[in-house]
């Protein structure tokens, strides 16, 4: 699966400003230009996992969420993951499948 940057960017995008921080703030707290926040945001430059980790701190959001669009605190949690890879199945493997989830979501057992 390839990496989709513009994503990425959007991801980041939408959670500065939900945190209402402008560009400059954002750019500023992690020590890099604001026009290379500004090409990280539109797809154009990629970040390292440094910076990665430190917008996540600031945002208060996931490297899963930035990356794929999943956060394990939310309620819907790998739905999209899980119903592309039901789709995927015949019927019994479906079936299968469910079958051990439930086991494993009715035990006791904690991860």
């Amino acid at each position: 699966m390839a990496i989709d940057y513009s994503i990425i960017g959007q991801r980041i995008k939408q959670a500065r400003l939900a945190k209402n921080m402008t560009q400059e703030d954002l750019a500023e707290k992690i020590d890099i230009s604001v026009a290379f926040l500004s090409r990280v945001e539109r797809g154009n430059s990629h970040i390292n996992l440094k910076r990665l980790n430190q917008l996540c701190s600031l945002l208060d959001v996931t490297e899963g969420y930035l990356l794929n669009g999943a956060s394990s605190s939310s309620t819907n949690y790998l739905n999209k993951e899980f119903s592309e890879l039901l789709g995927h199945c015949s019927p019994d493997k479906q079936k299968l499948i469910y079958d051990v989830a439930k086991v494993i979501a009715e035990s006791n057992y904690d991860l």
